[in-house]
């Protein structure tokens, strides 16, 4: 006869749980320790709704097409590296063609060999500049996947912790998401999304994934709530005539949603009833599609400015989804620029700039410009040598992050000096990072009302450096 083990499966993974909760906290970067748990329903979530929306770039982004010197020493010097010797030559584009994108900080540059340099946006980015005048934008320079503040030195030696799988696509879209490698389960969005779930009428919509999937999204508690261009994904026999028939569709909802003994049975039909609440209470949320509440105008046809409108639609909706704390993710494909970079890389940088300036622009009209903070994340930057038609894997890269709180028209970090096999050059161009993922989450974290005891829970690595808050907001 064989015994029933599922009740002894059960209590191994509660114990499983509560030990990757309790225990082992620390070796899980985004898990929430029991020490924290009464802390964490704490979370200031006062002074009115806020949301943060993470642009991914999926396959690394060039740098050296993105944000550039354009003083004459710099630029000439960089073009060099991709593969040129004049404005024409290499990945570099044309110096001239950066006047109208050429920026001037309020602050200066700081870091080796670089202080007067001048950076440019390319060109694609115009949309951009004017946000980053009138100081709702700013760049974050050479940000990476750190475990620890690291030179050139500690890398060749291997004498400080670095991030498994360097270079690698899939760990190192993990790594900026979730500070482990493919198979994570928890990511830092989720994480922050834990901690404000119960500052949320509904829960479910404290994580919203407009693009798929992402283990950005996924805490210990909050569950990501994925949702098409379109709106919510309906249970079509529900909440449509099934077969033609109502008496079909009220069979099949009272099916899927009645209480089961079985565990299994119970939880499944757990999902399958909060998926049709929450679909009905999205479409409510959204209302008319044909009576947008605001007259910013998004390129619809690009999956981007699909996926923007819908993030600015569900924020006008949000008193309708009971949301003061939101997390959204969105992304676009293509920066896998080996080949075609200069054909491919200046559309997707277009379609980037047209849908960040759109949304800004809804955010002005909803009067929520201050309470909304986006920024860009990839796998990792590109080298800054070219391969002939492209770049290659690297490391370090600049992101932009933009909102009405951001204290923007300013550089953060410090620029990486650009010499080949330079201080900050582990080969062809690959840029060790000189601030980390951790400084950026915490910092974004901060401004969502995470206390600083929080932070350290949920970036143990933040310790390791100077600053826990790269200074994004005046707070």
């Amino acid at each position: 006869m064989k015994l029933n083990r599922l009740p002894e499966i059960q209590r191994r993974e509660f114990l499983r749980r509560s030990t990757q909760l309790g225990l082992v906290g620390m070796a899980a970067p985004w898990a929430l320790n029991l020490a924290a748990i009464g802390e964490a329903a704490a979370a200031d979530a006062r002074g009115g709704y806020k949301a943060l929306v993470c642009v991914f770039l999926n396959g690394g982004n060039d740098n050296g097409r993105t944000l550039l010197p354009v003083d004459a020493a710099g630029h000439a010097f960089l073009a060099s590296l991709r593969g040129g010797t004049t404005d024409l030559g290499g990945l570099v584009a044309p110096r001239a063609s950066l006047a109208a994108t050429t920026l001037t900080p309020r602050v200066p540059l700081t870091g080796p060999g670089v202080n007067g340099t001048q950076l440019a946006m390319a060109a694609e980015l115009l949309p951009l500049k004017s946000l980053f005048d009138t100081g709702k934008l700013g760049w974050l320079l050479n940000v990476g996947t750190l475990m620890e503040p690291t030179t050139k030195a500690q890398y060749l030696a291997r004498s400080v912790p670095l991030p498994p799988k360097l270079f690698s696509h899939n760990d190192q879209q993990s790594f900026w998401q979730s500070s482990g490698v493919e198979g994570s389960t928890k990511g830092w969005g989720g994480a922050i999304g834990d901690l404000f779930l119960s500052s949320n009428a509904t829960s479910t919509f404290t994580c919203i994934n407009a693009s798929g999937n992402a283990v950005f999204l996924m805490g210990d508690q909050a569950v990501q709530y994925q949702i098409s261009n379109s709106g919510a994904v309906p249970v079509n026999g529900v909440v449509s005539n099934l077969f033609g028939s109502a008496s079909c569709s009220k069979a099949l909802n009272n099916l899927i949603t009645a209480p089961r003994t079985h565990w299994m049975e119970a939880e499944l039909n757990r999902v399958a009833s909060r998926s049709i609440t929450a679909q009905a209470t999205v479409k409510a949320a959204l209302g008319n599609a044909n009576a947008l509440p605001f007259t910013a105008t998004f390129d619809t046809t690009q999956s981007l400015g699909r996926q923007l409108q819908m993030v600015a639609r569900l924020i006008a909706g949000r008193s309708t989804l009971g949301a003061q704390r939101q997390i959204f993710f969105v992304s676009i494909g293509g920066f896998d620029n080996h080949d075609f970079l200069l054909t491919q890389h200046p559309g997707l940088l277009g379609q980037l700039a047209n849908g960040l300036s759109a949304f800004q622009s809804a955010m002005n009209e909803l009067g929520l410009a201050d309470q909304v903070t986006t920024f860009t994340a990839s796998d990792f930057g590109r080298t800054l040598t070219s391969n002939g038609d492209g770049s290659d894997h690297g490391w370090g890269s600049h992101h932009l992050i933009m909102g009405g709180a951001v204290r923007g028209q300013r550089f953060w970090g410090k620029m990486p000096l650009l010499a080949n096999n330079g201080p900050n050059d582990v080969g062809q161009g690959r840029l060790i990072p000189t601030s980390s993922v951790d400084q950026l989450a915490a910092t974004l974290a901060k401004w969502m009302g995470v206390s600083a005891t929080e932070i350290k829970t949920l970036f143990p690595n933040i310790s390791r450096y100077d600053q826990s808050d790269l200074g994004f907001f005046s707070l």
